[in-house]
């Protein structure tokens, strides 16, 4: 009957003597001693087995509005206290991914036990796995809060990872040497700026989620862990801005560069435009159909006249070289 559900779960159980791993083919299986000194950390990937997620919370003497907070799609950040139990809701990027979609993750923790619900199959934990089935690292020795607080931890340096990686891929494209005030260079600018603030905005949420554990009840949480947490969540934040300040600067550049391109281009056509004014000038007074103009009837009057044309264009050049405006 359960079938989906047993597929995708699994038990890592483990106390100072020992460390098992299990996957059972009989929901019954999955039902915990709420007194013993085990710490319990069950894992599922999938959302919508909610029949088998019933069963697990009935035999488990859960709190029963977890069915309800299970079938509510789409949680943003959440921490809800329920009555034995704690209801942590993530919405997680995901990092193995350019655009930076993000996916569900549901944790509900009690005394000694720990269940990760993953919309999606991952290797977000995998170290924590192999630490705990290893013996290695102070995890065996620990209460559910410390996994909780790996978790959490894990998910920080998943975000920080990639967006260093990001950071090292787009340096070459982004250095002032290769700017380039195009609309296909502005654009990649923006797209990297919009992944900017996609973890921003991740980060933040996952640090305002940690705050709140601070302060709960039902569980009981060292507080130094979820101080450190926030530490490592606001430097993430912290490098960040840093970037998005970089990415400012380097947009007004463009407009900077945008506007210097235009401003010599102007002064150029300025410069030919002040040389041609006066020899349009002359050509045109020189052009009227009078019977009487003096120097018509000149035998170097039209020599006269170049002379005068071409004296006035090398005297506006070299006054312009003069000024340093050529």
């Amino acid at each position: 009957m359960f079938d989906q559900f047993l597929q995708h779960t699994t038990l890592i159980q483990y106390s100072p003597k020992q460390v098992a791993k299990a996957q059972y083919n009989d929901i019954a299986a999955y039902q915990f001693d709420p007194q013993s000194d085990k710490v319990y950390w069950l894992n599922t990937y999938g959302l919508n087995e909610f029949e088998a997620m019933r069963q697990i919370i009935d035999q488990n003497d859960f709190d029963d509005f977890l069915i309800k907070l299970f079938k509510d799609s789409g949680h943003a950040n959440k921490v809800i206290e329920l009555d034995n139990v704690l209801f942590i809701a993530l919405q997680v990027l995901k990092t193995d991914e350019k655009n930076l979609s993000s996916e569900q993750m549901i944790f509900v923790v009690s005394a000694n036990v720990l269940w990760s619900i993953q919309e999606n199959t991952g290797t977000y934990f995998e170290w924590i796995r192999e630490r705990i089935l290893q013996g290695r690292g102070l995890v065996q020795h620990k209460k559910v809060d410390y996994l909780m607080f790996l978790i959490i931890e894990s998910l920080i340096a998943s975000y920080l990872a990639t967006f260093e990686n990001m950071i090292n891929n787009d340096d070459d494209f982004l250095h002032v040497s290769t700017i380039s005030p195009t609309p296909q260079f502005t654009e990649q600018v923006e797209q990297q700026k919009r992944h900017m603030l996609n973890f921003k905005k991740a980060t933040l949420s996952l640090r305002n989620t940690i705050v709140k554990l601070q302060s709960i009840n039902s569980v009981t949480m060292e507080s130094k862990y979820f101080i450190e947490l926030k530490e490592q969540a606001n430097n993430l934040i912290g490098e960040i801005d840093f970037e998005l300040f970089e990415l400012d600067s380097k947009i007004n550049l463009i407009f900077s560069v945008q506007g210097h391109r235009l401003n010599e281009s102007m002064r150029l056509l300025t410069i030919i435009s002040v040389v041609f004014i006066p020899l349009t000038f002359l050509a045109g007074v020189y052009g009227m159909n009078f019977d009487y103009m003096p120097e018509l009837k000149w035998h170097y009057g039209y020599f006269m006249v170049l002379g005068i044309m071409a004296s006035s264009a090398i005297f506006i050049v070299v006054f312009f070289k003069h000024k340093k405006w050529l």
